[in-house]
């Protein structure tokens, strides 16, 4: 997998979201400190954009049904049973890449 720069660490806030597109790949950023995590912007429960939803500690709520994942492995918190795709982050000289594998 090639990574890709996305954005610069200081586009997204501290604790925060900023959900962008690779690839073809919607992706929602969740910062930690210096730590980013990149997560599938989309929840398998219901379909809708995990970048409009909140972050807790380390878990990230969907905004629409309220369905919670860990932000580090994607793992379903709760109430949903479906994990989300995570993807490899890397900052570097302030700007954030993330590797996501081809389409198809």
């Amino acid at each position: 997998m090639t990574y890709r720069l996305v954005c610069h660490l200081s586009d997204i806030p501290e604790g925060g979201l900023l959900g962008v597109e690779t690839s073809g790949t919607p992706l929602a950023l969740v910062r930690d400190g210096d730590e980013v995590f990149a997560l599938h912007d989309v929840c398998p429960h219901a379909g809708a954009t995990l970048s409009e939803g909140e972050v807790d500690g380390g878990t990230l709520e969907c905004w629409l049904h309220g369905s919670c994942f860990d932000i580090r492995t994607g793992k379903p918190v709760a109430p949903n049973t479906l994990p989300v795709t995570t993807y490899p982050v890397k900052v570097e000289d302030g700007g954030v890449f993330v590797a996501v594998p081809p389409p198809g």
